[in-house]
């Protein structure tokens, strides 16, 4: 089990071979240690970038779902991080000047005091096991030939396409709305600018016709017994990608990052998350949007590695998904495509072990200098992006209980910008056209606006409540004080 590590100073591989998903997470800092014995926490483990979901230390990885290729988060003292393969030599360094151990460099303290930390240097020597890796003698003394083929097995991938899907056949379905609001703020700068967001929705299981039953059960089956699980594989396979909002991030647009924006802190984040869950919905893709390209250039690299990234996620682990990555863009005739993707369970694996990364040529995703990638019996340190693609069929559909009307967060140079007068213009429609208070209330951009105002523990989740189900009617208090804040003086 490989488990990711992001920190101020880079990101590390933990190599969990000790490790179980009923071990804790004590345990998982104890296997930390055994590389990095000098390491101090300025910040524990958490499960978020911003470090607001400490990880308890009692619990176990399987209470947090952690499963390979995961990714967790901490922050640490840049001085500490010390791998256990340094030779400690101090003995002849004085006090006023201390020779800096093996594969270490001098760093002077904001108090004036010494300390020394990992030198990248030493990663380029040619006794390197791989490159950007320590000699075999630092990492063992002896070794035999087996260990030797096992430990560098563990660094060549043997490339090849992924034909089943891990969707039904209905694919990925995004509310008409939601798609459109997207597109058209695209549209105002000629689709030259790059945006991204999330989809937030439900994974729903597709039912299985008599038909399909019938073959799956003649190929599932041994001397008459249908083989166990197979059902619930199926229905794992078979579910359809049903998206009611999206909701787009801080980020900004930079035509020379690799993903062509880049992605800005979001103090929202886990309220987004909690508002989603009490809506029953949850984040099932993300959709970005890019200016025309060549016919057949489907994701960069950029992409494809943050696909990759976001699938894990949504796997807790290298695991099967349901989880689409959409993208718009515009074609030479002005028409506006959406098209839908997955990424190989390969893709997932090479990407949670860091063994892709982004090159000179955004069609392609370059093979990491410590990684072997053999396609068609050769070598390769390119791999077409198209190698790591599904294509998932995409529709479109008209929300029965969200509307997408609000505008959305954190865009600039748009027309319209979230505010009071803004939801006042649309809680102003109820008692028209068929539209009650509770049905404009249900703009999933909406919610997110009114939880900066209202208490996010009490009042959110009893409004949440009667969207969800209409059968629950809003308190009247609600009405009012939301009406207030909209500045509506008439019948609502």
């Amino acid at each position: 089990m490989i488990i990711r590590i992001r920190t101020n100073v880079g990101q590390w591989r933990i190599d969990c071979k000790n490790l179980t998903p009923s071990s804790k997470i004590s345990e998982l800092v104890q296997e930390i240690a055994v590389t990095r014995p000098n390491l101090e926490y300025t910040s524990p483990l958490s499960s978020d970038p911003a470090g607001k979901s400490p990880l308890d230390p009692n619990k176990s990885l399987a209470d947090y779902n952690m499963a390979h290729g995961s990714m967790i988060y901490c922050r640490v003292d840049p001085t500490t991080v010390v791998t256990s393969s340094v030779n400690d030599n101090t003995s002849n360094k004085t006090a006023s000047e201390p020779e800096a151990p093996k594969h270490m460099k001098r760093v002077i303290n904001p108090d004036g005091s010494i300390s020394f930390i990992e030198d990248p240097t030493h990663l380029t020597k040619d006794k390197s096991f791989r490159k950007g890796m320590m000699p075999l003698r630092d990492m063992k003394m002896q070794w035999t030939l087996q260990e030797f083929v096992d430990m560098d097995n563990q660094f060549v991938f043997k490339i090849s396409a992924q034909k089943e899907k891990w969707i039904g056949s209905g694919g990925c379905s995004v509310d008409q709305d939601s798609a459109n609001a997207f597109q058209s703020y695209l549209r105002t700068f000629m689709f030259q600018r790059q945006r991204f967001g999330f989809l937030y929705g439900k994974f729903v299981d597709e039912e299985e016709t008599e038909e399909e039953k019938k073959k799956r059960t003649e190929r599932d089956t041994l001397f008459g017994t249908e083989l166990p699980g197979t059902e619930k594989e199926y229905k794992a396979k078979n579910q359809k990608v049903v998206v009611e909002a999206i909701y787009e991030p801080p980020q900004e647009a930079d035509p020379d990052a690799a993903e062509g924006f880049i992605a800005l802190d979001d103090p929202m984040e886990e309220k987004v998350e909690a508002l989603a869950e009490m809506l029953g919905l949850k984040r099932v893709g993300w959709i970005f949007g890019h200016p025309p390209r060549e016919e057949g250039f489907q994701l960069s690299s950029a992409e494809i590695i943050m696909a990759a990234e976001l699938q894990i996620e949504s796997a807790h682990g290298v695991e099967e998904t349901p989880f689409v990555t959409v993208k718009v863009t515009a074609g030479d005739d002005g028409n506006v495509s959406f098209e839908a993707f997955q990424v190989s369970k390969q893709c997932m694996e090479m990407v949670a072990e860091e063994a892709l990364i982004v090159g000179e040529n955004p069609g392609f995703c370059y093979v990491n200098d410590t990684f072997t990638a053999i396609q068609e019996g050769k070598e390769s340190k390119m791999i077409e992006n198209n190698f790591f693609l599904t294509v998932v069929p995409i529709t479109q559909h008209a929300s029965e209980m969200f509307v997408s009307e609000f505008p959305k967060a954190n865009r600039d140079h748009d027309s319209r910008q979230q505010s009071h007068d803004e939801m006042k213009r649309q809680l102003q429609k109820s008692g028209s056209a068929g539209w009650t208070f509770v049905d404009l209330l249900a703009d999933f951009n909406l919610l997110i606006y009114l939880s900066k105002f209202l208490d996010f523990d009490t009042d959110i989740p009893k409004i949440c409540q009667s969207i969800v189900n209409r059968d629950v009617p809003l308190e009247e208090g609600y009405k009012l004080i939301i009406a207030s804040m909209a500045g509506l003086d008439s019948a609502y």
